[in-house]
């Protein structure tokens, strides 16, 4: 209780800045649990979903392979699933193939990517915030010395308070969302390793099947 209170007087004494920096804290919170989930999601299976759709269209069953990849989620799944939607057919276009799964990948990696945009804005602003508030507080140090004409410690003392809480808590805010924000960009960067691979996997073996005669590439129509 004791500790409860102390907190909720160190926030009075932060002033006004200290509302949008525990706003921004929140607005962080929920979208560091929600991208934690994505990319949890995203990258759970995909080593597995890859080596079955493998397996299966080795064997020659398209269709299995298809229904893999078409029920499991995440972004490497979804390019092998663009991939065989049009391999089944068993004619391509020339270009058509890696075109779908170029586009598949560009849209997969927008979605893995939203978000960060928020979380990067906050890390910027956070500390300018609590420098703002820095500012103010030094303002005020200033009108109380010149409003009393003297200068003492008491007068000042409330003034550099609100200076040191406000730079304080925008630190708070910025470092652990900067190091989050990295650490969800580290993870983005392995989940596209990944839709190299699965674009790679469907591409080989479009040239399997083309080799086998299984498929039929014709060349794209002139406009």
């Amino acid at each position: 209780m004791g500790t409860q209170y102390r907190l909720l007087t160190l926030f009075a004494d932060g002033g006004w800045m200290m509302y949008p920096l525990v706003l921004c804290s929140l607005i962080a919170v929920g979208v560091i649990l929600a991208k934690m989930w994505t990319l949890w999601v995203a990258h759970s299976g995909t080593a597995q979903v890859l080596r079955e759709v493998q397996e299966a269209a080795e064997s020659g069953d398209l269709d299995a392979a298809y229904n893999i990849a078409r029920d499991t989620p995440g972004p490497a799944a979804a390019i092998v699933l663009a991939g065989l939607r049009r391999v089944r057919n068993g004619r391509l276009t020339k270009g058509e193939l890696e075109t779908a799964v170029a586009t598949t990948g560009a849209i997969e990696l927008s979605f893995l990517e939203r978000g960060l945009v928020i979380l990067a804005t906050i890390a910027n602003v956070a500390p300018l915030m609590g420098f703002l508030g820095t500012v103010a507080g030094m303002i005020l140090a200033f009108a109380a010395i010149e409003e009393a004409g003297t200068v003492e410690p008491s007068l000042v003392a409330g003034g550099i308070k609100v200076a040191l809480l406000t730079t304080a808590a925008g630190l708070i805010v910025a470092v652990p969302i900067n190091i989050t924000y990295n650490f969800f960009v580290t993870r983005i960067d392995m989940l596209i390793v990944d839709m190299e691979q699965g674009a790679q996997k469907i591409i080989n073996l479009a040239w399997d099947l083309e080799r086998d005669g299984k498929i039929e590439v014709v060349a794209a129509k002139k406009l």
